[in-house]
Formats: C-alpha cells, sequence, structure tokens
C-alpha cells in the first residue's frame, strides 16, 4: 500500500452497544465507507431481527458486505474473508478510509489478521450432518465435548452447523478443533481497534428493549416472508437469534410474546460471548458508549497511537 493509504477503523463489540451508529458517524468525518462485519446482515430481507440500518438511515455513506446471500445459503467466513478484504483493499487503494463494523469476531479478525482457515470435505460433512440428523444438536455438542472440551464450551449447543464443522476439522486435522481456533494477530492492516461497550445492566435493559421492539416492528412477518423463500433450509439463516424463535413458535403454540421474551434471554447470553471473545484481544482500545466525546477521541487515536 502506498504510503498515504489512510488508517481503517474497526469499531467491535457486543450486540446493542451502538456499533451501526457510530461506525456511521466516524465515516461522515473520516469520508470512509462502512464494510459490515456482522454474518447476519449478509442476508437479504434479514432486515430488522439483524437491527440492519435501513439505506434512509445510511446518510449516504456506501455501506459492503450487506445484502450479499440467499437465506438458503450458508455464510462461510472464508468466503467472507475473501470478498471483505477486497473491499477493504479496493478502499485503501483509493485512499477512502474502511470503517469495518460487527460483533461476529471471528468475521472481524478474519479480516484483519492473517489467518488461515482448515480445509473442508464435503463428504466428511455430510457425514455428521447426517449424524446431527439423526441425535440431535445437543447429543453431537455432548460427543464434541468429549474429543474437545474448550470447543465444546466456545460453541453453544444450539449451532449445529457450528458443531460440524468442528467434528469435521477434526477428522481431517487429527487435532482438536480449539488448537484451530485463532489467536490475534498477526495484523494485515495498520488498523485502529475500537471496543464499544455498555455497564452490563444497561445493556441488558437496551437489548430487552431492542428484542420487543423489533417484533413490534414486524419480525414476525418478516420471519414468514422469508420461511416462503427458504429460510427454513439456511442452515445460517434459520439460526439467528429471532428467527430461530419465531420458527419455533411458528411450529408450536404461536405465542409470540414468549418467542420475545426468549429472543432477548438467548441475546443477553450471546452478549456475554461476544465480550468474552473481543477483551482476549489486547488490541482493542476499548470506550463507555456513553462517552460524549467518543468520535473526537477514536479520531485523535487514529491519529495519534501506534497500531495494535
Amino acid at each position: 500500500m502506498p504510503a498515504t493509504t489512510p488508517r481503517p477503523v474497526a469499531v467491535l463489540g457486543p450486540t446493542a452497544t451502538g456499533k451501526s451508529e457510530l461506525a456511521l458517524r466516524l465515516a461522515e468525518l473520516l469520508d470512509g465507507e462502512v464494510v459490515n462485519a456482522d454474518a447476519m446482515q449478509l442476508y437479504r430481507g434479514m432486515d430488522i431481527g439483524t437491527a440492519k440500518l435501513p439505506p434512509q438511515a445510511r446518510h449516504g455513506v456506501p455501506h459492503h458486505q450487506l445484502d450479499v446471500l440467499d437465506v438458503t445459503e450458508t455464510a462461510s467466513v472464508a468466503a467472507y474473508q475473501r470478498h471483505a478484504r477486497a473491499d477493504v483493499e479496493r478502499l485503501l487503494e483509493s485512499g477512502t478510509t474502511p470503517i469495518l463494523v460487527g460483533g461476529s469476531g471471528l468475521y472481524v479478525q478474519a479480516v484483519l489478521d492473517e489467518l488461515n482457515f482448515p480445509g473442508t470435505d464435503p463428504s466428511v460433512r455430510q457425514r455428521w450432518q447426517r449424524r446431527l440428523d439423526r441425535i440431535g444438536t445437543e447429543a453431537l455438542h455432548r460427543e464434541l465435548a468429549e474429543l474437545d472440551p474448550p470447543a465444546a464450551e466456545s460453541i453453544p449447543p444450539s449451532n449445529g452447523r457450528r458443531v460440524v464443522r468442528a467434528m469435521e476439522v477434526i477428522e481431517l486435522t487429527g487435532r482438536r478443533f480449539s488448537a484451530n481456533l485463532p489467536a490475534p494477530g498477526p495484523p494485515r492492516y495498520d488498523t485502529l481497534l475500537v471496543g464499544l461497550d455498555r455497564p452490563v445492566g444497561e445493556l441488558d435493559a437496551r437489548v430487552n428493549t431492542r428484542a420487543a421492539e423489533m417484533f413490534d416492528e414486524g419480525l414476525v412477518d418478516e420471519v414468514r416472508g422469508l420461511e416462503r423463500l427458504g429460510l427454513r433450509r439456511g442452515r445460517t439463516a434459520s439460526r439467528a437469534l429471532g428467527y430461530q424463535q419465531v420458527l419455533a413458535e411458528l411450529d408450536e403454540a404461536g405465542d409470540m410474546t414468549a418467542a420475545a421474551a426468549e429472543t432477548a434471554r438467548a441475546t443477553r447470553r450471546f452478549v456475554r460471548r461476544q465480550r468474552s471473545w473481543f477483551r482476549r484481544d489486547g488490541r482493542i482500545h476499548w470506550f463507555d458508549a456513553n462517552r460524549a466525546d467518543l468520535v473526537a477521541e477514536i479520531s485523535r487515536l487514529r491519529r495519534h497511537v501506534d497500531p495494535w
């Protein structure tokens, strides 16, 4: 990259902290463009349940890696790495500041760090998928816990896709899946990493409010529309928070009040896992989202603080 290449900024942290709004403000200040790093915002039509900024709220700032997958497609971090890096590098070459934003920790790290992912074998994966279909996600998760306790701890028992991937990697490499989990670095770009968080009680309240508002704003109708487009066939999209809870209630009692409460509960658990992931990276500069001079301080750090 030339000496005049702008310095990227990554806005990271748990759900409901205000990352999207901060990224937009930074993009406006720095003449930048936003690159999404939220795995579920990759999907077309998954708008309400992912808190995706609608086009009219983006203030004309271009956003990349939004609405690039159909709900029937499986999100792949390796594919995302290729496409998002292409966006980042094109922006850098044009003299535009990339603002990477999202709470999907591995997706963020896949762009910013020199990561290589273990290969895949469709026949091995299909065999583990058939076992998952036969015995259920929780049972296969227990098998993973016997083989690789750290991996089982990092993967929720409900995430069958990741459990299958872990078992596939263990079989292909002969090593624990957790041995392939990336540690921070080495960095690929001169990126300023900004972590956004809020006090636990405040963030829990924001999560509860957000879940209720999503259902008020039409999440159930959104899910019904996506169901007609094949949402249930999508191994990734159908597991998204909010969407899986609505699908479950459509199959059962149809109690959307219960679905909203379960969405909030599952999101609060997810927030704690996000914190755990990001806090292990000592390169991140953490800020309280309530800080009044947040944008100005991040801009100052970008100019004066050494990378990483």
